[in-house]
C-alpha cells in the first residue's frame, strides 16, 4: 500500500461538520439522572470496563441519551486500547471497509467520512478494507471528536455487591488503590473478557519459554532464522504465522486439525438486520441451533492472510495434522501429529478464547452466582458444545443472571457487553458489523432501569415544576366583565 499524506485541512472539516450534525440533533442531550452521594462519595451512574471500541460505542450512547455521569476506564495506555496496535498482527481489518461499525446513526462519524476526508474519495475507492493502525487511529479520533470521558492506566481488581443496591469497584490508578460506587457497570471486555486465551493441556508438557497465545506479546525479531510451529487454522493463526515468517523465520510449520480449512463465512453470509435484531428473540433451541452450527462449520481466515503465508516457501501446510504429543528434546520441541514428528523451536497457539470466571480476579465476588447456558438448556442430541455452554444466561440488558434466583440481586446492574454475550443477544457485542445496535440495546435498557429507580424523584420533580409557559394576559374572558344584554345577544 502507498503511504499517503492525511489532509489535516479535510479532517477539521469534517470535524466541523460533525459539531454541527450533533448541534442540530441536540446531542448531548440534557442531563435528567438525579446526583447521589453516599458516605460524602458521588455516584457514578455507569462504569465501562474497557475503552476500546466496544466501550467507546457504549459511552457515545450513554452521552447521546442524557447519562452524563458515566466513566470509561482501561488499564492500557491512552491510544492502546483493545487488540489493534498490541495482540492483532493482520494488515488489515477482516471486515469490509463500509460497515458503519460504531458510528451510531452519524454519517460524519464513520470510518469511511474519516478516511475520505483525509485521503479522498478516490482513495476510498481503491482501498480495500481498512488498515488495522489506522482503525485504531480513527478509534482514537473517535473518542475525542465525542468528547468521551475514559481514564486509561485504571485497572479494576475488584467488584462487590452492597445492600444498598450500588456496586463498588476496586481500582488502581497511578499505583494508588481507591474505590467507586456505581449504580451500573458494564464489562466492555473483548474476546477474553469472562475468561482468557483457550490452550489445549497438551501445552504443560513444554517450558513456558518455548511457546505462546496469539494474544500474547511475542518477540518475533528473536524468531530470525528459527523453526516456528503455529497451532491453528483461524484469522489469528494465519496473522501470526506471517508475522513470524515476515520476522524471518526460517521455517514455518502450521499444523492444522481439519483435513481441509473452512471456506465459508456461515454467519456472515446471512446477516441482515433481521438477524441483528430478531436473534435475541429466537426460541433457545433455535439460538442454539444457529450458533452451534456456525462454530463447527468455523469461520475462514481471510484469503489476504493465507496468500500472506503462502507467499513463503519455508511456509508448510499441514491439514488433518491435530497435535497429539509434545515434547522437549534438549532445547527444541518434539512435535507430534497422526502425520509424523517435527522438530521446532517455538510454538504459537491461535486456539481462541475460553469462558473462565476463575481467570477474572475482579468477578470473584459473582462467578458462583452467575447462570451459564448449561445451568438452563440442555444441549439437544449430538450438539454438544463447550463454548455455547459456558455462555453467560443474559438479560435484555446484556446483565448477568442469578443461577439460584434471590442469591444474588447484585448481578442486575453488572451488564456483560463482550464477546461471550454472543449466544444471548448474537453477535453485537464483540464485532464491528452490528456494535452500533448492541450499544444501542445496552443503553437504553440501563437508561429505562435508572429511570424507574429513581421514580419517586421523578414524580417529586413533576408536581413542584411550575414554570408557565403563557402569562394569563394572551386572553380575555368575555364571561368576567360586568353583564350587559348585548353581550348575551338578548334585544334590550
Amino acid at each position: 500500500m502507498i503511504a499517503m499524506t492525511p489532509d489535516a485541512a479535510g479532517l477539521a472539516a469534517l470535524e466541523e461538520r460533525l459539531r454541527q450534525d450533533l448541534a442540530w440533533l441536540e446531542w448531548p442531550a440534557k442531563s435528567w439522572v438525579p446526583r447521589r452521594v453516599v458516605d460524602g462519595q458521588d455516584v457514578i451512574d455507569v462504569v465501562i470496563i474497557g475503552a476500546g471500541m466496544a466501550g467507546l460505542t457504549a459511552s457515545g450512547l450513554f452521552k447521546r441519551m442524557g447519562v452524563d455521569n458515566h466513566l470509561v476506564l482501561d488499564r492500557a495506555a491512552a491510544g492502546r486500547e483493545g487488540p489493534w496496535v498490541t495482540y492483532a498482527r493482520m494488515r488489515t481489518l477482516r471486515s469490509p471497509k463500509e460497515l458503519t461499525g460504531p458510528a451510531i446513526g452519524l454519517p460524519a462519524l464513520t470510518f469511511r467520512a474519516f478516511y475520505e476526508a483525509q485521503f479522498g474519495r478516490e482513495a476510498w475507492q481503491k482501498l480495500d478494507r481498512a488498515p488495522r493502525t489506522l482503525w485504531m487511529d480513527y478509534l482514537i479520533w473517535y473518542r475525542k471528536v465525542l468528547n468521551l470521558p475514559v481514564r486509561n492506566e485504571v485497572s479494576v481488581t475488584a467488584i462487590h455487591g452492597r445492600s444498598d443496591d450500588l456496586l463498588a469497584l476496586d481500582i488502581a490508578e497511578g499505583g494508588a488503590p481507591r474505590r467507586l460506587l456505581a449504580r451500573h457497570v458494564v464489562l466492555a471486555t473483548g474476546r477474553d473478557g469472562l475468561g482468557g486465551p483457550s490452550v489445549p493441556d497438551i501445552a504443560e508438557k513444554i517450558d513456558r519459554r518455548f511457546w505462546a497465545h496469539t494474544a500474547e506479546p511475542i518477540e518475533f525479531a528473536a524468531l530470525a532464522g528459527k523453526r516456528v510451529a503455529v497451532v491453528g487454522a483461524g484469522a489469528s493463526a494465519m496473522d501470526n504465522a506471517a508475522t513470524a515468517l515476515e520476522a524471518g523465520a526460517g521455517r514455518l510449520d502450521l499444523f492444522i486439525r481439519r483435513a481441509d480449512i473452512p471456506r465459508v463465512n456461515k454467519f456472515t453470509g446471512i446477516g441482515s438486520q433481521g438477524v441483528v435484531h430478531g436473534f435475541a428473540g429466537l426460541p433457545d433451541e433455535w439460538k442454539w441451533h444457529f450458533l452451534d452450527h456456525t462454530l463447527k462449520a468455523q469461520t475462514p481466515p481471510p484469503r489476504p492472510s493465507v496468500l500472506r503465508v503462502s507467499a513463503f516457501p519455508q511456509a508448510h501446510f499441514h491439514l488433518a495434522s491435530p497435535i497429539t504429543d509434545l515434547g522437549m528434546d534438549g532445547e527444541q520441541i518434539v512435535v507430534t501429529t497422526p502425520k509424523g514428528r517435527y522438530a521446532t523451536d517455538f510454538i504459537i497457539f491461535g486456539t481462541g478464547f475460553k469462558v473462565d470466571l476463575a481467570l477474572r480476579p475482579e468477578l470473584a465476588a459473582f462467578a458462583p452466582h452467575i447462570r451459564l447456558w448449561r445451568d438452563r438448556f440442555v444441549a439437544p442430541h449430538g450438539m454438544d458444545n463447550v463454548e455455547l455452554e459456558t455462555s453467560p444466561d443474559l438479560g435484555e440488558a446484556f446483565e448477568f443472571l442469578e443461577k439460584v434466583p434471590g442469591t444474588c440481586p447484585a448481578l442486575a446492574r453488572l451488564h456483560c457487553f463482550n464477546y461471550p454475550a454472543t449466544m444471548s443477544h448474537g453477535k453485537l457485542s464483540g464485532d464491528i458489523p452490528a456494535i452500533s445496535e448492541g450499544a444501542d440495546r445496552l443503553a437504553r435498557g440501563i437508561v429505562r432501569r435508572l429511570f424507574v429507580e429513581d421514580r419517586a424523584r421523578h414524580f417529586e420533580n413533576l408536581k413542584a415544576f411550575a414554570t408557565p409557559e403563557i402569562l394569563g394576559d394572551e386572553w380575555t374572558d368575555a364571561d368576567a366583565e360586568p353583564a350587559h344584554a348585548s353581550h348575551l345577544g338578548i334585544p334590550s
